[in-house]
């Protein structure tokens, strides 16, 4: 498995929170090392979504019906725009890198940091195809409601339920944020295949249960975040 943390260059509390990330993967004993992802800045937002030829396909305010999938999309609270947009482009490029591939990504966002070893050999037997280790609390709405549904399920023999609904069917709906998920190239690819059928969302708006078979929770909770300022809505 490859891990990575996704960290803003030159910003001081990015780089900061993905440092703590880091030593706390060190401090539990984890058997492999988190290797800091440069993210893509907003300044590089208009190129790279040329480069790669995908558009932004979700509201900035109110809500709209996506017909193409059927279900609402609502605007994320965002100060800045392009650093939404930077944040989906940078787990996009490791959705990218691990489609290419043949390894698992443990893919962390700079605010999260490890409570407990993972033994990550056992949760990459599961037959899900991303599966979030993250403590929902404070990284998700509903985070009660979240880790009661987690707790109430039945898990796999590798300790994973399915990620549970906790809202409306037609409100995209998944994984308890995006602060750390283990993604197999599987599922790597079918979150390619998502961008070029729907366009790019939020990218924990597009990883969702009703787009996307096979996402799942570990029953256990290895990550949680930090609880710094957020990058994109603030």
């Amino acid at each position: 498995m490859k891990a990575y943390v996704i960290a803003i260059p030159n910003h001081k509390e990015s780089q900061s929170a993905a440092d703590i990330c880091i030593e706390s993967s060190k401090k539990v004993k984890n058997d492999f090392e988190v290797i800091k992802f440069e993210a893509i800045t907003p300044d590089r937002v208009d190129d790279m979504l040329k480069v790669e030829n995908i558009k932004w396909n979700y509201p900035w305010e109110g809500s709209v019906t996506d017909f193409a999938s059927g279900l609402t999309k609502a605007a994320y609270p965002t100060k800045n725009k392009s650093a939404r947009v930077a944040c989906a482009l940078s787990h996009y490029h490791l959705w990218k890198a691990c489609a290419h591939g043949d390894s698992c990504y443990l893919v962390l966002e700079h605010d999260s940091i490890f409570m407990d070893k993972i033994d990550h050999k056992i949760i990459e037997k599961s037959p899900k195809l991303v599966i979030s280790i993250n403590n929902p609390r404070f990284a998700t709405r509903r985070a009660v409601d979240y880790i009661n549904r987690i707790k109430e399920s039945t898990p796999d023999r590798q300790g994973v339920v399915k990620a549970p609904y906790i809202d409306d069917m037609n409100v995209p709906q998944g994984l308890p944020g995006h602060s750390a998920y283990i993604i197999k190239p599987a599922g790597a690819k079918k979150m390619l295949q998502l961008v070029n059928e729907y366009g790019l969302w939020p990218n924990d708006a597009l990883m969702c249960n009703q787009l996307f078979f096979g996402l799942g929770c570990t029953q256990k909770f290895y990550t949680q975040v930090q609880g710094i300022r957020s990058t994109t809505s603030l």
